[in-house]
């Protein structure tokens, strides 16, 4: 049980710093009213997801599901962010955001899995 939380935790602690540096690098970038550093980190972690979910191994979905990619990415900053799109009248970029969003999440999650099927029959 102990270690299970040692897992989240280890895996929280290094997804949200990835987090906060990928974020900070892609605003100091991107000035376009697309919130597009929660949408890459959203479609990474969907990606990612996908993979670990490939290899479900209880210590890996721990680790790297729960832990990681749960800080890592974030479905409250998603909503907010729509929220703001909408209040300021952005609503194309409102629909892309979030039909982009759920479109290539669930494209990200399959790829993952597919890679972790390939690499799971390789490595049998």
């Amino acid at each position: 049980m102990l270690t299970n939380f040692l897992a989240v935790a280890v895996g929280a602690a290094f997804g949200v710093l990835c987090r906060v540096l990928a974020t900070d690098w892609i605003k100091k970038r991107w000035t376009h009213s697309f919130p597009l550093a929660t949408f890459v980190v959203n479609i990474s972690g969907s990606l990612l997801l996908g993979f670990a979910a490939a290899l479900a191994s209880v210590g890996l979905s721990l680790l790297l599901g729960t832990g990681f990619l749960g800080a890592l990415t974030t479905f409250s900053t998603f909503n907010v962010e729509n929220i703001e799109l909408q209040r300021r009248g952005k609503y194309r970029v409102l629909i892309g955001y979030a039909g982009g969003s759920y479109i290539f999440g669930i494209i990200a999650v399959f790829i993952g899995l597919v890679l972790g099927d390939m690499l799971k029959s390789g490595l049998s």
